[in-house]
């Protein structure tokens, strides 16, 4: 059980930091292209990805608990759930269909349906440009740059969230595969 809490900590960790990584060096090049000055594209691309991450490590949370919340329908499928998205369950548990007391089937592996991903990208598209806006107002104290970056960043990181999330519930989607194969094997 410490294992797998570590396990999940740690995969957080580096997904967190992966999306900083990507956000810094993303938000330099596109402060740069619109400002043609390498000071406001470092101070952007450094300040506002740190506020962006901590913004984004939220909205990935408040998702992952949307998206449980879904599954559930009473204490039994509460715990279920939680054991799922904790991997104690293996692959096999976790899709698995109930159809018990009246309940339609469900299964406890977390959704991932094109709606509910598109859902999520504009639901960080409109935090990304928020804070976008405000920190590039705060550093240039310029409105018109402002909202230049608080526009276009935005939607060069929303698209390059889409893909960095993809790769994520791919890699997500590979170990709970690996996990299942040696638990058979």
């Amino acid at each position: 059980m410490v294992r797998t809490l570590i396990s999940t900590a740690r995969r957080l960790a580096l997904k967190v930091a992966s999306y900083g990584l990507m956000h810094l060096i993303v938000a330099i090049l596109v402060a740069f292209a619109l400002t043609r000055d390498w000071r406001i594209a470092l101070a952007v691309g450094v300040v506002e990805p740190i506020f962006q991450t901590f913004a984004y490590s939220i909205h990935d949370r408040v998702w992952h608990r949307i998206e449980q919340r879904r599954m559930l329908s009473g204490f039994e499928e509460t715990a279920e759930a939680v054991t799922a998205r904790l991997e104690l369950m293996n692959a096999h548990e976790q899709n698995r269909a109930h159809n018990h007391h009246g309940h339609h089937g469900h299964s406890h592996a977390l959704p991932r349906s094109l709606k509910q991903v598109a859902l999520k990208t504009v639901t960080y598209g409109l935090m990304h440009f928020t804070v976008a806006v405000l920190v590039a107002f705060a550093l240039t104290r310029d409105w018109r740059i402002a909202l230049a970056i608080g526009t276009v960043e935005p939607l060069v990181q929303t698209v390059f969230f889409t893909l960095h999330d993809r790769i994520w519930t791919r890699i997500e989607a590979n170990k709970a595969r690996r996990a299942a194969q040696a638990a058979t094997a």
